[in-house]
């Protein structure tokens, strides 16, 4: 049985939640430094104190590979028993497996997940409104500026991105000759300019 000094230590360690990522990472297979630090998105840094204080601890080794690097490992499995004495008594409180802690992470980690794609839908969902309702202002102010239709086709792709001249073509499905008439015409009036061999929306009515 290991003494409250022992246990508090390991209360310590355990009480950081990247260091039980870490762990539980370790459960899979031996990892180093930086495979860790990737998959669990943490600095360097902040891995090797985690793992340094955790091989004080007593908890994980590590072994060399052919080119001299780290891999560390959990040096025995493990689960917490917390008992707790109350007016002369004692209840224990079993510690959950450790696959069993494994997939209540995992379904914590899938809820967090779904809630922020509801937020990123909701915000997706306003933004396709917002754009809706601005082509349609350019729609309307455009009928008194633009020659063609086909010159309103062509600023509204081009506010999506820079294109040359046969990505703007494959993307409108137009004439060519049709497509480098207008692109001549906005370029004229300052509203489209050619970049290396990209055309681009230019001036105030650039983003």
């Amino acid at each position: 049985m290991i003494d409250r000094v022992e246990v508090s230590r390991l209360l310590d360690i355990l009480g950081n939640r990247n260091r039980r990522r870490i762990i539980e990472l370790l459960r899979q297979k031996p990892c180093f430094v930086t495979e860790i630090s990737d998959r669990l998105i943490l600095s360097p840094k902040a891995v090797i104190e985690h793992l340094n204080m955790m091989e004080r601890g007593l908890l994980i080794s590590f072994f060399l590979d052919e080119r001299r690097r780290k891999y560390y490992y959990l040096s025995q499995e493990f689960n917490i028993v917390v008992s707790v004495g109350e007016s002369g008594r004692k209840h224990s409180v079993v510690g959950i497996p450790s696959a069993d802690l494994r997939l209540i992470e995992s379904l914590g980690m899938l809820r967090r997940m779904a809630r922020s794609r509801e937020t990123l839908l909701d915000t997706l969902e306003n933004l396709e409104k917002d754009i809706e309702a601005t082509m349609n202002d350019i729609a309307r102010m455009s009928k008194e500026v633009m020659k063609d239709d086909i010159d309103l086709d062509i600023i509204i792709t081009l506010s999506h991105q820079d294109l040359t001249f046969e990505e703007l073509t494959d993307v409108m499905e137009k004439n060519p000759d049709t497509v480098l008439a207008s692109l001549h015409s906005l370029i004229s009036r300052g509203i489209v300019v050619l970049d290396e061999d990209r055309y681009k929306i230019e001036g105030i009515y650039g983003g």
